[in-house]
């Protein structure tokens, strides 16, 4: 497997992740009695994934200098 591919896969994977913390963020906000400690917890891993998504896709871009 080639780094591209890789990187691809890595990407994917992560953004599941991300997906999937949303989707617990706003289920658990949803409670009547939910944890902010939790909820904070929950939000900087989201933070996290996104700056590692991030980083991950400028490395599949191409550097070109205009």
């Amino acid at each position: 497997m080639d780094r591209n591919q890789e990187i691809k896969r890595q990407l994917e994977a992560l953004k599941l992740e991300h997906r999937d913390l949303d989707e617990a963020i706003v289920r658990i906000t949803e409670s009547p009695l939910f944890n902010q400690l939790h909820i904070q917890r929950l939000k900087k891993r989201k933070l996290i994934l996104k700056d590692y998504i991030s980083k991950l896709k400028d490395q599949l871009l191409p550097d070109i200098i205009a």
